[in-house]
């Protein structure tokens, strides 16, 4: 059986790891705030000290951190992953990063210990990890994705292996312009709702199965139009580092994107206005301030 480190143990690491554990998975966690890893020691999760402890005692790794910087320094920082990795070890990477800076540091760590990198980005929210629900897209080699499976049906509903190192957040970009753009276009309609005499509360519902249903529209309108903003699903600041990329790669690809630079600035502003850390939903406050 694959002895499982995990880092990263946010608002989606913590629910992954323990549907986990609850599988029967040996898992070990590693967090920079400790005080995360001893939450999961109730549930069965073994605390490493440090990443060499980590690398030493697992064989498969994940890690799902906030962004590209936490991604490198996790793995190439003093003491980190490459220092202690082997060959028969694989990194499953679960955080949305760069699709450029995903494929140059799978080269780098294989050259450096041999091991192997998958970038697997998941969507579906903390909702999703917590019930197991999750969608994974995943780039990588056939026999490191198959290796993945064997582990994925404890978090997800589906896993789709959608080509070689980078291409899972490729796919990632796509899925959170879409997400990102939906939840201002959510936003924008509860606002007119409100504004038109409409009871905004009653959106989701009457929209339900029509071609304007989607899972944001039916989790986002309600929180909007009640103002129940807590607990935070999706943070502004990672929808933001999403459409960031989403830029990113559209310009490096040559591919027109006027509606993620768009959103992009839309969701900066709103950050912008002190709520970066905020749920996804406050994005009605945009149209509701003066």
């Amino acid at each position: 059986m694959e002895r499982i480190g995990f880092i990263g143990l946010g608002l989606m690491g913590q629910p992954m790891v323990r549907r986990l554990l609850a599988a029967g998975h040996h898992v070990t966690v590693w967090n920079r705030n400790p005080g995360k890893s001893q939450a999961l020691a109730g549930h069965g999760a073994h605390i490493a000290t440090s990443l060499a402890e980590l690398a030493r005692d697992c064989t498969l790794l994940m890690s799902c951190v906030s962004d590209t910087p936490a991604v490198e320094a996790v793995v190439f920082g003093a003491d980190g992953l490459a220092a202690h990795g082997r060959p028969d070890q694989l990194l499953v990477d679960f955080s949305s990063i760069e699709p450029a800076a995903t494929r140059e540091m799978a080269a780098r760590l294989e050259a450096q210990c041999g091991m192997h990198w998958v970038d697997a980005p998941v969507s579906g929210g903390v909702r999703g990890a917590e019930s197991g629900q999750l969608v994974i897209m995943a780039g990588g080699q056939e026999d490191d994705i198959a290796r993945l499976r064997l582990l994925a049906a404890a978090l997800c509903q589906r896993l789709t292996h959608m080509g070689p190192v980078g291409a899972g957040q490729v796919t990632k970009v796509c899925n959170q312009l879409i997400v990102a753009a939906n939840a201002l276009l959510i936003a924008e309609a509860v606002s007119l709702a409100e504004k038109s005499g409409v009871d905004a509360a009653l959106l989701a519902p009457a929209l339900a199965g029509g071609f304007a249903d989607s899972l944001p529209l039916q989790i986002l309108a309600p929180r909007m139009a009640s103002q129940s903003f807590e607990p935070v699903q999706w943070k502004v600041a990672t929808l933001l580092k999403d459409l960031d990329n989403a830029v990113k790669l559209a310009r490096e690809a040559g591919a027109s994107s006027p509606l993620a630079a768009l959103a992009d600035q839309l969701m900066r502003l709103h950050a912008g206005q002190g709520h970066a850390q905020a749920d996804l939903s406050t994005v009605v406050q945009l149209y509701r301030e003066p």
